[in-house]
């Protein structure tokens, strides 16, 4: 409960800046990658400016989360292999504790 209402008021207010964002920039730009000819229509794009924000900012969120998969990779080996390992070993105590009852089966009672 108290998660859902700290997001209701952190996100709302988020919410209501980006449409007042999106509604105060529809004028369009001109984005010119060809730093050299700017008036290059080939390698332009034309489109409102909370679009190409919005655009970077994916861009930079799926970067972003790429160069932390990658780098957290050696950590991800580490766990499997730390999980193999504790699988082993418990197919190992298991054995152990099924030839301990057999031994202990196999002794005369008093």
């Amino acid at each position: 409960m108290t998660k859902k209402i700290v997001n209701l008021l952190i996100l709302l207010p988020l919410g209501i800046i980006l449409i007042i964002f999106c509604v105060a920039n529809r004028q369009s730009v001109t984005l010119a990658l060809n730093p050299f000819r700017p008036e290059d229509q080939v390698l332009s794009l034309s489109a409102p400016l909370f679009v190409l924000l919005f655009v970077a900012l994916i861009i930079g969120m799926l970067v972003g989360a790429a160069v932390t998969w990658f780098n957290q990779g050696k950590h991800r080996k580490l766990a499997r292999s730390q999980s193999r390992e504790a699988v082993r070993w418990q197919a190992e105590a298991d054995k152990h504790r099924n030839r301990a009852e057999q031994i202990a089966g196999q002794l005369p009672s008093k």
